[in-house]
């Protein structure tokens, strides 16, 4: 395998151009440029994200999740809270994102603390959803062991009309976390391998940035 890897190339560019004195003075700004740019760019999924967590144990959990929302308290993402992630956020909140836009050459890093969204936000984020997601959500079986894909069909079926009888319905467990960050890193690849790296670490009077060797 490790030849094979080798014969696959990376980082071949051309990517955007990166001076971070001219970058703005809190991330979410700069993100959301590099988001947009990631969506003019045709990036498939830009919004896709690793979401990282730690167990009960200490252990690191990672996952894809999708970016539902940004605002100025943070970034947004929706899951079931009885689930594995649900469960390892309520015990230890503080998490990590991941955005890679292989085809900029781009990745964002941020740390911070995940906390729940008000109720009317949640039930606002289920009533959205397509209905087969709703009834997916509703199972609230989130990583259980699964007997066979007719057991898993029949208790989609009972959600299904279920969501028939009440529109309305909103899954008990499901949850939108917000990451509020206290560290957030932008990474512009480059072909040469002189990669450019711009940190953003809040502090008491607002952020601070600076610039990280490659």
């Amino acid at each position: 395998m490790r030849d094979e890897l080798r014969l696959l190339r990376s980082l071949t560019g051309p990517f955007p151009a990166f001076d971070a004195d001219l970058t703005p003075n809190e991330p979410r700004e700069l993100f959301s440029h590099w988001l947009r740019d990631a969506i003019e760019a045709g990036v498939k999924e830009p919004h896709a994200m690793v979401l990282s967590t730690v167990d009960e144990n200490g252990g690191p959990d990672a996952r894809v999740v999708i970016l539902k929302n940004l605002d100025q308290r943070g970034w947004h993402f929706a899951t079931t809270d009885s689930g594995p992630k649900g469960r390892q956020i309520n015990l230890n909140p503080a998490v990590a994102l991941t955005f890679y836009w292989p085809a900029l050459g781009r990745q964002v890093r941020l740390r911070g603390m995940a906390l729940q969204a008000e109720i009317h936000e949640r039930d606002a984020d289920f009533r959205a959803r397509s209905r087969g997601a709703k009834a997916v959500a509703l199972l609230a079986r989130q990583s259980e062991v699964l007997g066979s894909t007719q057991e898993l069909e029949d208790a989609l079926n009972r959600q299904h009309h279920r969501l028939q009888e009440e529109p309305d319905l909103v899954a008990p467990s499901w949850a939108v976390f917000i990451v509020m960050p206290h560290e957030v890193e932008f990474w512009q690849g480059d072909s040469d391998r002189r990669h450019h790296r711009l940190r953003y670490s809040r502090k008491k009077l607002g952020w601070v940035r600076e610039r990280l060797w490659p």
